[in-house]
């Protein structure tokens, strides 16, 4: 340290001064625009998105994504995928979740799948209808099998009033009891237990003035039973039942054509029917009695079941005035009831579609036209070769066909009291010219069914061809 220091450029203490820098100070670093292309692939972060994997990305997820109406819809499909923000940065080049949900939502096509149609709620049971159908003319064979035993035009008239009341009360009942189905299986059990027999009982009382307290009486009483029976079956869905019941009749009417059975068969055989289902009612009964009752339930007012009945009463009315010119024709009729019921059910699931396949008043309105006259000539139509091998008259028949089907599909959306007074205005008119001998004579029938029919379509499209009752 004794000696000068050497100030001049490139000597030793520059040397010195070197190596203190390096040990003191930090390397500088090279700017970015210096790196290599290397480097800056590597360390920079990607610059806009990624669009051939966008697009990748795009048409895997094409058909959850077509349907979306919103970004968002996607931006929650994305999150239900797992897909998380790291992943969306360095696979896609997309900032956020959103900005991925917003490029794949434009480049998929919107497309909206239509829904998987819903079953349908009004699908009828076609074997069950068929066979109330056949449930309902199966009890003529009683009629069939006695028709020796006694003299039919002397004493057709005591069961026929018994048949006419026990028909009125049997479709009041019926409804009051699917009323109280609504309730509980015991409730309709106690309204068709209680209910029933009084009809029966009325109906053999009504019947026994005409026949004067004769013997006759006791087959309006059997016809009474079996038929407060018959309906109470029915009411319960036990048709099977009721079939089993009838089993007698069906054996001894086959039996007929190769064999005579004889007096006491031909008595017996019915008898023996009506056992048998007022036995497998008695055990209907017991059965939906058993069924624990509903707590606080209220009854329905009897008003309510009054226009079933009188309807009941028109149509057997109606019904008979066709029997007197063409018994025949009552057969068909009575057989027809079964199409007639799955017609219904079918009307009521069209109308159903019909509602989801229209987007005005105006165009349900004219399909709900459409299906109403489907569904009369689907059931009148079969009628027409039925009436001519039968010798009936083709046009009474189906005009009372297709009042009593109209009439029937109005009680079946709740607008009893116009469907029983068009049928009875119609009944009124057609009896009391049958029975007074009055003008237009045989053509009385046909021309007040066609009125009533017409009367009754009209009001079903007016009340039926609004959105509401089908909802």
């Amino acid at each position: 340290m004794s000696g000068p220091i050497s100030l001049e450029p490139g000597g030793a203490e520059q040397d010195t001064l070197a190596l203190r820098l390096a040990e003191t100070r930090p390397p500088r670093r090279r700017p970015r625009w210096a790196l290599d292309d290397s480097t800056l692939a590597i360390r920079l972060p990607r610059r806009g998105p990624d669009e051939e994997a966008v697009s990748a990305l795009a048409a895997e997820l094409a058909d959850r994504v077509g349907p979306a109406v919103h970004p968002y819809e996607v931006a929650a499909l994305l999150e239900a995928e797992g897909m998380s923000a790291s992943l969306i940065k360095e696979r896609y080049g997309h900032p956020n979740l959103f900005s991925l949900a917003s490029a794949l939502y434009e480049r998929v096509p919107r497309t909206f799948p239509e829904p998987a149609p819903p079953t349908d709620p009004w699908r009828p049971d076609t074997v069950r209808c068929l066979l109330r159908g056949v449930l309902f003319a199966l009890p003529g064979l009683a009629y069939l099998l006695t028709a020796p035993l006694w003299n039919a035009e002397e004493h057709a008239t005591a069961l026929i009033v018994a048949g006419l009341v026990s028909w009125a009360w049997g479709q009041a009942l019926g409804h009051r009891a699917h009323l109280r189905m609504a309730t509980g299986q015991r409730e309709a059990g106690r309204t068709l237990l209680a209910g029933a027999p009084v009809g029966a009982a009325l109906a053999t009382a009504i019947a026994a003035l005409p026949a004067a307290g004769g013997p006759v009486t006791l087959a309006a009483a059997a016809q009474s039973a079996y038929l407060a029976a018959a309906g109470v079956l029915l009411v319960l869905g036990r048709e099977r039942l009721l079939l089993a019941g009838l089993s007698p009749l069906i054996v001894g009417a086959a039996v007929l054509p190769w064999w005579e059975p004889g007096a006491l068969l031909r008595a017996g055989l019915p008898l023996l029917a009506l056992l048998a289902t007022l036995a497998v009612t008695g055990r209907a009964l017991w059965t939906v009695l058993a069924v624990p009752a509903v707590s606080g339930a209220t009854r329905p007012r009897l008003l309510w079941s009054l226009p079933y009945g009188l309807f009941g009463l028109a149509a057997g009315v109606l019904v008979l005035v066709e029997g007197r010119a063409e018994p025949y024709a009552v057969i068909v009729l009575t057989v027809s009831m079964g199409p007639a019921e799955w017609l219904l059910y079918r009307y009521r699931g069209l109308s159903v579609a019909a509602l989801r396949a229209t987007a005005t008043p105006a165009r349900f309105l004219l399909r709900s036209a459409g299906i109403l006259a489907l569904c009369l000539l689907l059931y009148v139509l079969p009628l027409l070769p039925a009436a001519l091998l039968t010798g009936a008259d083709p046009a009474a028949l189906l005009l009372l066909a297709a009042a009593l089907w109209t009439a029937l599909l109005l009680q079946a959306f709740g607008a009893a009291w116009p469907s029983a007074v068009i049928c009875l205005a119609a009944a009124g008119g057609a009896g009391a010219i049958t029975l007074l001998h009055l003008p237009p004579g045989p053509a009385a029938l046909p021309l007040c069914c066609g009125a009533a029919a017409l009367c009754l379509a009209g009001y079903a499209l007016w009340l039926l061809g609004r959105p509401a009752p089908h909802v």
